[in-house]
């Protein structure tokens, strides 16, 4: 792929074969970043994708220790009608099942979660066209088919969010602005790493194969990732 001029002249010293720490690469992504706003750190994890697993069946959620950059997330909740009150309270901004259902299929409404009672989950399935290509049905893994509708609500408003591998078997996640302090930065990614162990049930060395840092506009740093002590 052509690369710009730009990116030629911060990458022209770089040594691409090098394995950087962590401490390491975090720094070399604020050096090299060229946006001309302030961007964000993105992790890349290549996922050792267990025999006969769909990688796309691995997916999750977390809550970043250190948040700057939490926008205003459109939430859309499927359930029944005793706990509709309970999810318009938490914040949910679109509620209901049938009319819901409808005005989906008609696409008259967007959003970027979707939290779903497990007794609506038959009902729901019908919109698998339309959630499921843009990875919105809500999943027990991600915590999005759930009773505590309320508490969910409210986590996702906070900025918890959900992360799913694609089918070349990477994990992306946004783990921080680069404005952030190093250590900050540093502390997120230990727990993006805790979220996907978590997933995958195996610790880092078994699950990942490979971790890149990159910021939104600049070189990726390979990373010799080693677990917090």
């Amino acid at each position: 792929m052509k690369r710009g001029k730009k990116y030629r002249k911060v990458a022209e010293n770089l040594d691409r074969t090098k394995i950087y720490s962590l401490e390491e690469a975090v720094t070399k992504v604020k050096e090299t970043s060229y946006s001309s706003f302030v961007g964000s750190l993105e992790a890349h994890f290549n996922i050792k994708i267990p025999k006969d697993t769909d990688p796309k069946s691995l997916k999750g959620a977390l809550t970043l220790p250190h948040q700057t950059d939490v926008k205003k997330i459109v939430i859309a909740v499927f359930t029944t009608p005793e706990k509709e009150k309970e999810a318009k309270e938490a914040g949910a901004d679109y509620v209901g099942l049938d009319n819901l259902i409808k005005e989906i299929q008609a696409g008259k409404i967007s959003f970027d979660i979707v939290i779903a009672s497990p007794s609506v989950m038959s009902k729901i399935a019908i919109l698998g066209k339309e959630l499921g290509p843009k990875g919105l049905m809500p999943n027990p893994k991600s915590g999005t088919v759930t009773d505590n509708i309320a508490e969910t609500v409210k986590e996702y408003k906070k900025g918890k969010q959900p992360f799913s591998c694609d089918s070349t078997g990477v994990i992306h996640i946004k783990v921080g602005r680069l404005d952030m302090e190093d250590e900050k930065l540093i502390e997120n990614i230990h727990a993006t790493v805790d979220a996907i162990e978590q997933v995958i049930g195996k610790q880092y060395p078994q699950a990942v194969s490979k971790l890149h840092i990159t910021p939104t506009i600049g070189p990726s740093f390979k990373v010799d990732y080693k677990k917090k002590e």
